[in-house]
């Protein structure tokens, strides 16, 4: 069984069917599964994006720099927002922020680990801090930072596919891949720098779909549910 998971949820799963802003009813739901999981003693970490508010890359008409920690501030409204929805469900919770903001406590590896041996959730905004960087490069360092056995990656898709499904109707799902291979084949799990920290750090990454309701505690009892990727 996992001990130690760090969830990746993009900015725009908080949305919802909205496609942005929040969501609530649809978080609560996301909110509930991952309690589940804690619930049944897994340690639990989580790292959200930004891009239903706004994503760096994506905001042709500003300076990249500007928008990447416009960015970055989305995902510390995220991650508040979150810890929000958990509290409300009886969750303990500890935030903290790669970008440097009054509310929120600076990324500290020992603070991490207190948080996670008290049973506590904790959320990571801010990415790493820097620009030029996306969230999938924070969650990877925050999986690390958090001594994570596995990243679950919560998609809109059921995994990871040898070309883009929602373009293609005959691209196919891998079950298993390899780190090499993802990066080989361009196959857009993570980015490159994501990627390397995983294999690295022999972190497991399994993508999924956001959608599926069992899709957390089949992974974390060692049931093969969307595409797992590994050393």
């Amino acid at each position: 069984m996992v001990k130690t998971v760090l969830i990746k949820l993009s900015g725009e799963s908080l949305a919802g069917k909205n496609g942005s802003g929040l969501d609530f009813d649809y978080m609560n739901q996301i909110c509930k599964r991952i309690k589940e999981i804690h619930d049944n003693g897994v340690r639990v970490a989580i790292v959200c994006g930004g891009g239903n508010f706004m994503r760096g890359r994506d905001a042709h008409e500003m300076d990249r720099e500007t928008a990447d920690y416009v960015g970055m501030l989305a995902t510390v409204m995220n991650s508040l927002v979150l810890k929000d929805v958990f509290t409300k469900l009886g969750c303990e919770v500890y935030n903290q922020s790669g970008l440097e903001i009054a509310v929120i406590d600076k990324i500290d590896k020992d603070k991490i680990s207190d948080a996670l041996n008290k049973g506590k959730i904790v959320i990571f905004g801010g990415g790493t801090g820097k620009p030029f960087f996306s969230t999938d490069t924070g969650a990877a360092l925050r999986a690390k930072d958090s001594h994570a056995d596995m990243i679950i990656k919560l998609t809109n898709v059921n995994g990871v596919y040898d070309k883009d499904p929602n373009k293609f109707s005959d691209a196919i799902m891998y079950d298993e891949v390899s780190f090499d291979e993802v990066i080989e084949k361009k196959l857009g799990v993570m980015d490159l720098s994501a990627m390397e920290i995983c294999r690295e750090n022999n972190i497991e990454i399994v993508v999924t779909n956001i959608d599926n309701e069992i899709a957390l505690m089949d992974i974390i009892n060692g049931k093969k549910v969307g595409t797992r990727v590994y050393k």
